[in-house]
């Protein structure tokens, strides 16, 4: 029996067309199940993360410049703020009494030395009676008493005299270095006291700047190689109160050796170069320590969320599932959270919209490209 083949064609491409659809629809749909999310790699920063200290800035030398004696300022030779080199006369103390002391003391040297000579002759006089037997001996014995007693007043009456040069030598004030001068809280005339403050004086040409840290930090420092060596430096960068980065760099060492009973932190100090005098005695600021150099992984906050103070991103597995992936999370800086562990710079990540995802589902993956400069790390 023959088929008309012609006959069941239309049926035949009507059934195909049906299926042919259903394909299409299907694939659509399996399609829309998967809900498109951007990912992005892990950000890979090659950079310095520092951490931060608030910081106290001291001249390497600052001294107060007291009065050694009580009397009237007679004469200020500076000026507030000026620049002065060392041995330079800044003050002088009315002098007059200091003289007068100083004409007293010479005097009564000059006293005990003609005292001395007379005993010297009496006692050269007395050995000639002895010696023809005019005297006893007893005799000879007191006139030396009286010379030792008499060379005593002497060197009595020279240190008096030194005293007196010195108090004199003291009515003028001089720097005790090459520095500048302070605010002048007193005014020539005023009556001063011993130890009466005039001014300080400072010497700018470097500064010490001191920081404290705690004492799990200070175990972080204590593994470098040059500690065991007793040679610890680590260059640290100062950052101004206006937050400006200092240009020169310091060197910081240990500047104390036992902990705070009261805070429980360690001080350490950092000495800076200031040729140009930018950084005064008594400024603050903040001192940046590196704590870790190199290529180091960070991801962005969009990528990551937290569970029971555990921290955990989106990893996408190579069939395109998301799995639930904890890592443990440094300092954050800027926008990133740093990664110490649990994660590689291979992976690929949710970059945002976690809320709206769950652990082990089947995404459309989106890739994103992170711009953007990377951060300078600071804690």
């Amino acid at each position: 029996m023959k088929v008309n083949f012609l006959a069941y064609s239309p049926l035949f491409v009507a059934l195909a067309f049906a299926s042919c659809t259903s394909s299409e629809s299907k694939e659509h749909s399996t399609a829309d199940k998967f809900k498109s999310v951007p990912v992005a790699a892990i950000h890979v920063l090659d950079t310095t993360i520092y951490k931060e200290y608030i910081a106290d800035i001291q001249a390497v030398k600052n001294v107060e410049v007291r009065s050694r004696l009580s009397g009237f300022l007679e004469k200020i030779y500076v000026e507030e703020g000026a620049a002065v080199k060392e041995g330079q006369i800044l003050f002088k103390i009315n002098d007059e009494e200091y003289k007068a002391d100083l004409s007293k003391a010479e005097a009564v040297l000059n006293n005990a030395i003609a005292d001395a000579k007379t005993v010297e002759l009496e006692q050269q006089r007395t050995k000639l009676l002895v010696k023809n037997n005019i005297v006893s001996k007893t005799e000879l014995d007191l006139a030396a008493a009286k010379v030792k007693a008499a060379e005593s007043r002497i060197a009595e009456a020279r240190s008096v005299l030194r005293y007196a040069k010195s108090r004199l030598s003291n009515t003028l004030i001089k720097s005790p270095f090459s520095g500048r001068i302070d605010r002048l809280p007193l005014k020539a005339g005023s009556l001063l006291e011993e130890g009466s403050l005039l001014t300080s004086v400072s010497d700018l040409s470097a500064v010490n700047v001191y920081f404290s840290i705690t004492e799990k930090e200070y175990l972080n420092l204590a593994s470098d190689a040059g500690y065991a060596k007793n040679s610890f430096k680590k260059q640290v960068k100062l950052t101004l109160a206006d937050g400006a980065v200092y240009p020169f760099a310091g060197q910081a060492r240990f500047a104390e050796s036992e902990f705070a009973s009261q805070t429980g932190s360690l001080s350490l100090k950092a000495n800076f170069p200031n040729p140009e005098g930018l950084l005064k005695h008594g400024a603050s600021g903040k001192i940046s320590v590196p704590v870790e150099t190199g290529e180091i992984l960070a991801v962005h906050q969009k990528s990551v969320f937290e569970i029971q103070d555990r921290t955990y991103v989106y990893v996408l597995g190579a069939d395109n599932k998301i799995k639930m992936t904890p890592f443990q999370a440094g300092q954050r800086v800027g926008h990133y959270y740093m990664v110490s562990s649990g994660l590689t710079k291979s992976d690929r990540i949710v970059f945002e919209g976690t809320q709206s995802l769950r652990d082990g589902i089947q995404i459309n993956p989106i890739e994103t490209n992170i711009k953007g400069t990377n951060p300078i790390a600071k804690n």
